[in-house]
């Protein structure tokens, strides 16, 4: 377990654990497909996701497009962005996977973030890698085509241990939602997929993504 991760793991059990987090928490559970926004006051509360799979995105009303902006999992936080400037975001939310999710006054974490060292050491790497992950996708949506933001994402999600690849967090997702992530519609990234598939790098079993060759993977990205 790295450090980063391990720090998550304090983090997670300090809020699960801690007496005086213990009163005044709030577990919320939502079933997959539910907008857990819908149900949540992110100018007065705080969100820590604590098991299951949710998707934020924005929609483009005139396009009806719909982009992905985070794929939220064990040990994420929404909303930062409302906790820094007190302004509610207009984004949407879609639960993939059945989630937990604890609730806390968001002005107790604004003091934990004042008096907590090891919080408030997570809570700046996490916006830091949030700040990453969308800086990466306007460099992606900008300069890429949809085939090359495709290799872009699954290099992101593939990990590799004992010389084994896995594709995580996107290896279940369906192709729209793919779609969603590199700005891109359907059958376009069939397209990607189909050729990637065709080149053996990956495979497609029962609506699963499995990478079989990341090596190929990380060369046609360097093409």
């Amino acid at each position: 377990m790295n450090s980063v991760e391990n720090s998550q793991q304090i983090i997670l059990k300090k809020i699960s654990n801690a007496p005086l987090i213990l009163k005044k928490k709030k577990n919320l559970y939502f079933k997959k497909g539910e907008d857990p926004l819908s149900h949540t006051n992110t100018l007065k509360y705080f969100y820590f996701v604590m098991s299951g799979k949710i998707k934020i995105y924005d929609i483009d009303i005139g396009s009806s497009k719909e982009q992905i902006l985070y794929i939220l999992l064990h040990g994420d936080m929404f909303d930062v962005v409302s906790l820094l400037d007190g302004r509610p975001n207009q984004y949407i939310s879609e639960v993939l996977e059945d989630a937990h999710v604890v609730e806390l006054p968001l002005e107790d974490v604004k003091e934990m973030i004042l008096k907590d060292e090891k919080f408030r050491q997570y809570f700046y790497a996490y916006i830091a890698s949030q700040l990453k992950s969308m800086e990466n996708l306007a460099v992606s949506l900008s300069f890429y085509d949809v085939y090359q933001r495709v290799l872009q994402l699954f290099t992101r999600f593939t990990e590799t241990i004992d010389g084994v690849s896995r594709l995580k967090v996107i290896n279940n997702l369906k192709h729209e939602d793919i779609a969603s992530m590199v700005g891109s519609v359907r059958k376009v990234v069939n397209r990607s997929l189909q050729k990637l598939k065709k080149d053996g790098i990956i495979e497609i079993k029962r609506k699963n993504i499995y990478v079989k060759n990341f090596q190929k993977l990380l060369d046609k990205l360097s093409v």
